[in-house]
């Protein structure tokens, strides 16, 4: 346990997420300056201090060291360069650096993209992002090559008088053992799968009358897993969507078929009929140790016979997730999946940081093995990296989130012209994306930036229930009367 104190309250969030990148594998509390009289002498402790004309930090982890900045004006010194500092003292105390630097947002790129509407050359963003982040010069490099990627892919989505759809269906064979995600087992809940779709038709029913004269650029069904619905209900599902939606110039029609313990060909020619024209095939580990390890409840052999069923059904846009760091794992662990999905010749492949969420069972099992036992390095990095650059795909999007193995991202690479927009979308944050079923959020995009959110239940039965009160809640953030 890390404790926190400062005396500046707006601090809060950036001291908890720098001292949460320099020590993982610490719980890290973050309190008032009072809060100090009222815990015990030893324990690990950072006291970050503000005035006037000066800034102390002192760390007492390993051993006891204290900072001191001073300053002429405190007018004159931004947040920003205060983090920085405190970002160069934990530097300095722990002996490392980390690749984003006191990056502790999800959305790094989003600066490189206000650069570039700016007008901003290549190098000067590159020098800022390493001068006012600490931002490593791979990482700058990146999130610049990405941000000019996603530039060129937004220029053609209708801001202003389109929107896009997020639709959920949070049934999975099993819960991962790194997932947070709304997911209910499909085996408690099949008797109660046909009152989720008819609550949710009713949710696309105004949703499909509210935006009739708007444009609907993506479509995305994730989850859960949106495979568990049986073949015939995938068929009503996307048929309704088909009803009562102008596709006339959607780009995009995604469902995230995910796991391969449940895909079938007659549900591919489900997707394939209905005009669906991107799909995921994850097997985040090609080792059935750890597939068997983490509660996927499949294995590598069928991985591999979900992608063939995929291109057989004619989809010619197949992306796969794979994710760093899973328990065990180690540097040959992931040069044999990159190894193997190279064999398989997908189209996209999302690289993912294992990032440990405090309502996943991953959170458990830290507790009992030390976080030191998750593997996710430069190297690995690398490996997965150069993968993809042999199978001539590009970064086209990249975000970061809270605890994430290694300090490092999220990063999706894909072929030219099958780059996932919606993925883009979500990140960014420039249009409105409307969100149908349990545990979704919509968010609405003013043309001012401003941006505005709408939740819906996570419970499934809670979301059947109240569906009434749902749509209520869409109609009073999606309608300006």
């Amino acid at each position: 346990m890390i404790n926190v104190y400062t005396n500046k309250e707006n601090y809060q969030y950036d001291l908890h997420a720098l001292l949460k990148s320099f020590y993982p594998e610490h719980d890290v509390r973050v309190y008032a300056a009072e809060a100090q009289e009222e815990h015990q002498d030893g324990e690990n402790q950072v006291i970050v201090q503000l005035f006037n004309d000066r800034m102390n930090v002192i760390l007492d982890i390993d051993v006891r060291k204290e900072y001191v900045h001073t300053y002429k004006n405190d007018i004159d010194v931004t947040k920003k360069e205060r983090k920085l500092s405190i970002y160069y003292d934990l530097c300095d105390y722990t002996g490392k650096t980390l690749p984003w630097g006191n990056l502790t947002g999800i959305r790094p790129t989003k600066l490189a993209m206000g650069m570039l509407a700016e007008g901003k050359a290549d190098e000067e963003i590159i020098a800022w992002l390493k001068a006012t982040h600490a931002v490593s010069d791979e990482k700058a490099q990146l999130s610049l090559d990405i941000a000019r990627r996603e530039k060129e892919i937004l220029d053609k989505i209708h801001y202003e008088d389109g929107y896009s759809i997020y639709i959920g269906i949070p049934f999975c064979p099993t819960t991962c053992l790194y997932c947070s995600f709304t997911s209910y087992p499909i085996a408690v809940w099949r008797k109660r799968v046909e009152e989720y779709l008819q609550a949710l038709f009713l949710e696309i029913d105004f949703v499909a009358e509210t935006y009739k004269n708007k444009i609907l650029d993506t479509i995305y069904i994730g989850g859960g897993t949106p495979t568990t619905l049986e073949a015939a209900e995938l068929d009503r599902l996307l048929q309704y969507v088909r009803d009562k939606f102008d596709f006339y110039q959607v780009s995009e029609f995604t469902v995230e078929a995910g796991r391969a313990d449940s895909i079938t060909r007659e549900k591919l020619d489900v997707l394939k009929k209905h005009g669906v024209t991107r799909i995921s095939v994850n097997p985040q580990t090609m080792k059935d140790e750890t597939l068997k390890y983490i509660g996927r409840q499949h294995t590598v052999a069928q991985v591999k016979d979900a992608f063939w069923l995929a291109r057989e059904a004619g989809f010619d846009n197949i992306n796969m997730d794979i994710i760093l760091g899973l328990p065990g794992e180690l540097e040959a662990d992931v040069e044999n999946t990159i190894h193997e999905i190279c064999q398989l010749n997908p189209d996209s492949l999302t690289v993912h940081s294992l990032a440990v969420k405090r309502a996943s069972k991953l959170s458990q099992w830290i507790e009992e093995n030390g976080i030191a036992a998750l593997h996710n390095t430069d190297s690995t990095m690398d490996i997965a990296q150069k993968g993809a650059y042999a199978l001539d795909m590009k970064p086209y999007y990249l975000y970061r989130q809270k605890n994430m193995s290694g300090n490092f991202e999220n990063v999706g690479y894909a072929r030219e012209g099958k780059y996932g927009i919606y993925n883009i979308l979500i990140m960014e944050e420039v249009q409105t994306i409307v969100a149908l079923g349990a545990g979704s959020i919509t968010k609405r995009v003013y043309p001012d930036g401003r941006i505005e959110r709408s939740e819906n239940v996570k419970d499934v039965a809670l979301y059947i229930q109240k569906i009434d009160e749902m749509i209520e809640r869409k109609r009073k953030l999606l309608t300006d009367f």
